[in-house]
């Protein structure tokens, strides 16, 4: 248990009533969570406001509330705190009620559009292959050590998180990386948490059901280096074209790193195959197992991080040349008949891009590429014809099917997504709602030779349809299906 004085330690007290000389037992700001003991804190979210419920927590046995406004009737048992900004408030709370854990070792945060969960991954496992205990916080799993902990978000919320690292601590990690999303620096799901370093990847058109402009997209990414401290250091990507925006107003240390670009850390991609790439990092020559063009800026981001954090370079480079490709990020499969499948997250137009153009590069042109591709329900519907439009230009065929549609209407989404297609393109373009059905149309379509790509979904082992996530794994799927085809 915790006092209430000591856990309030830079939360931006305004006013108090009642005394801060009480015990707390945890914290929430779910207020269908309280228990007799809980701090609740009153947070104005996108779906609901906590100051609504503050009556029922005290009712709940709630002993404390932290709040913007106090309510019209205080009960005399409980202690009233208002903040200037609550939501920032709990983060600060939360990070004090684990004993500070992101200040007992060293944690770095990767933003991006695209390439956030490999890059976490690959650091992770970089470190653990050179010998350190180390922690992992990303989109596919959380991590400490070998115990792997499901992930529901790409960045937990403040409780959560801090728990997270608590427990990191407590297994003697020296070391952590988790992937910042735009919406958790928006939500201030990082506030009191304190990074050695922040990376960015990359910045495209995504999230802007949220956000709704890219310019505050960006501001949001670039939100998460201006808080970064002087003892930090911030790395960017200068090969694109807001790279540089993240270093503006940071006070951490600068670097830079590229693969097209003049830059501290510089890559060259010397040859990209499935079987992996042979990368020049600053020097020197190192075959990698992972493939694509996208995943030498991801290689390079990683060798960076680990030489900012002062680890030697040719341990690194050994090191990168053992790690093994992420979940979900082009993860490939073939059938008997010489049929290549690829599953890869790729759900923005940037990263179907990548992903096709990478096709091409290994492929050279020896067989038909077809893309099973679909748009996610209740999410930014600007990006679905653009989608469409680049699986056609990019593509010998292309099925447009169902994602994860939440509570859309799928067939309306692939409506909206044929908007996009090409008329010239038409012919050569399907719509099958089921994408079972749809990767099965793929494979009867396929020969010996050619790729089939079924992008969106990646890592996911569930299909969202009307608020039920039903049993639905892309690689399983694909597998199941060669070997009935085969």
């Amino acid at each position: 248990m915790k006092q209430l004085k000591d856990i309030l330690y830079k939360a931006g007290i305004l006013e108090v009533a009642g005394t801060t000389a009480i015990g707390v037992t945890e914290l929430c700001f779910d207020s269908r969570k309280v228990r007799h003991g809980s701090l609740f804190i009153a947070v104005r979210g996108t779906q609901s406001d906590g100051h609504q419920f503050i009556q029922q927590v005290v009712q709940s046995g709630a002993l404390s509330i932290v709040c913007e406004t106090f309510p019209e009737v205080l009960h005399p048992s409980v202690t009233y705190v208002r903040v200037q900004d609550s939501g920032a408030a709990l983060g600060i709370i939360a990070s004090n009620f684990y004993d500070n854990p992101s200040e007992k070792l060293k944690l770095v945060g990767i933003t991006g559009t695209n390439g956030k969960t490999t890059t976490v991954t690959l650091l992770f496992q970089l470190y653990r292959q050179l010998g350190y205990s180390a922690g992992l916080i990303s989109t596919v799993r959380n991590q400490i050590n070998d115990q792997v902990i499901p992930s529901t978000h790409t960045t937990p919320d403040p409780i959560q998180l801090n728990a997270l690292l608590s427990a990191m601590v407590d297994e003697d990690c020296q070391f952590a990386f988790m992937e910042v999303s735009s919406h958790a620096v928006v939500q201030k799901r990082i506030a009191g948490v304190q990074f050695a370093g922040g990376v960015f990847t990359n910045i495209t058109h995504d999230h802007l059901d949220y956000h709704k402009t890219f310019d505050e997209y960006l501001k949001a990414k670039k939100g998460f280096f201006d808080s970064l401290t002087a003892g930090a250091f911030a790395l960017t990507n200068i090969d694109d074209k807001n790279g540089m925006v993240m270093l503006q107003n940071t006070k951490a240390d600068k670097h830079t790193y590229a693969v097209r670009s003049m830059a501290e850390f510089k890559c060259r991609l010397i040859e990209n195959h499935f079987s992996g790439l042979l990368l020049n990092l600053d020097g020197q020559d190192v075959l990698c197992r992972l493939v694509g063009s996208f995943n030498a800026y991801n290689l390079t981001a990683a060798y960076a991080t680990a030489l900012l954090l002062n680890e030697d370079k040719l341990n690194v480079l050994t090191a990168l040349s053992l790690l093994a490709p992420v979940e979900g990020r082009f993860d490939h499969v073939t059938s008997s008949k010489q049929v290549i499948g690829v599953i890869d997250y790729a759900h923005t137009p940037d990263a179907l891009e990548n992903v096709l153009n990478t096709l091409h590069d290994v492929s050279a042109g020896n067989g038909k590429i077809i893309t099973i591709v679909g748009c996610g329900g209740d999410r930014d519907a600007a990006k679905r014809p653009v989608m469409a439009r680049i699986a056609c230009e990019l593509s010998d065929r292309v099925i447009l099917t169902s994602d994860n549609p939440r509570s859309e209407d799928p067939s309306v989404i692939i409506q909206q997504m044929e908007k996009g297609v090409p008329l010239k393109d038409q012919r050569k373009t399907l719509s099958i709602v089921d994408r079972k059905e749809a990767i099965k149309i793929a494979i009867s379509l396929s020969a010996p030779g050619d790729i089939i790509l079924v992008a969106g979904k990646g890592h996911e082992k569930y299909q969202e349809v009307k608020g039920v996530r039903q049993p639905f794994d892309d690689k399983k799927v694909i597998e199941e299906l060669f070997k009935m085809m085969d």
